[in-house]
């Protein structure tokens, strides 16, 4: 992608133009691998009302639209590379060459990459206690605060200690560093809340088990999206295939028909 791709139905103006550089350390976008392309769209878009547009990296790639603003990746590779069907948080990192070292360096693992995606790089990473996240360098696919409107209310990470991990990511992505623009860490009992320019963008939470039968209470990274009618969105993922692992008024644990879970809910601020 360059300047003058279309993608909001529109060319991108250069002042337009937001690199990782701006929001170092913050998730910057979410990425879904899949099986079946087709069936996929099918169900968000009937879930969250997404409309749909290709990429150049291949026919096996999709961009999630929300109201015209690019809100996620869909990877119809699972099965073609072997991948885990799941939701997976990137964060911005102004060097993906530096970021895997230190992963690596402190006990995480890297999946993949670091690997051009013009218009960056990306890599797929697992930290100590597995939980798969990826980090992006370079140009933005949506301009950031554009994005943290449209769709994704926030991201948490469920993992066996949040301290630890906050330590093990603060580490690789310059949270609390004193950089200018880094992400701030705080303590708010047992967990940790991350902020990118005053705002709640991530929280990590104590009590996962790494040996646990059920995938679901493993370390993972669960993306919340915001949404209008939970209660709606439940029956729509029941209908197209999905199932409803919890509900409440407010918030409810879906699983997409090949088996990637995921949160909608009707928090606005986290």
């Amino acid at each position: 992608m360059n300047q003058d791709t279309p993608v909001d139905g529109g060319p991108r103006r250069k002042r337009d133009v937001i690199s990782t550089d701006s929001v170092f350390g913050a998730p910057c976008w979410v990425s879904l691998t899949s099986r079946d392309l087709e069936a996929t769209q099918e169900f968000y878009t009937a879930v969250l009302g997404w409309r749909w547009r290709g990429v150049k990296l291949g026919e096996h790639f999709r961009i999630a639209l929300a109201n015209s603003v690019p809100v996620a990746g869909i990877a119809a590779v699972a099965g073609m590379w072997q991948m885990a069907v799941a939701w997976t948080p990137y964060f911005a990192v102004p060097d993906a060459d530096v970021a895997v070292a230190r992963a690596r360096e402190r006990g995480g693992t890297a999946a993949v990459g670091p690997l051009s995606f013009p218009p960056g790089r990306a890599a797929l990473l697992a930290d100590r206690d597995g939980a798969a996240f990826g980090i992006w360098q370079g140009e933005l696919v949506s301009n950031w605060e554009a994005w943290r409107r449209a769709v994704p209310t926030f991201i948490r990470l469920h993992t066996r200690n949040a301290f630890d991990s906050a330590l093990f990511y603060g580490e690789i992505l310059d949270w609390a560093s004193g950089k200018p623009g880094c992400c701030e860490v705080e303590y708010e009992g047992d967990e940790v809340v991350l902020r990118s320019k005053g705002e709640v963008v991530a929280r990590i939470d104590s009590g996962a088990a790494e040996s646990a039968p059920d995938p679901s209470v493993r370390p993972h990274w669960q993306i919340h999206f915001a949404v209008g009618d939970v209660a709606a969105c439940a029956r729509s993922s029941e209908k197209h295939g999905g199932s409803v692992l919890s509900e409440d008024e407010t918030e409810a644990i879906l699983r997409d028909p090949d088996g990637a879970q995921f949160t909608v809910t009707t928090h606005t601020k986290p």
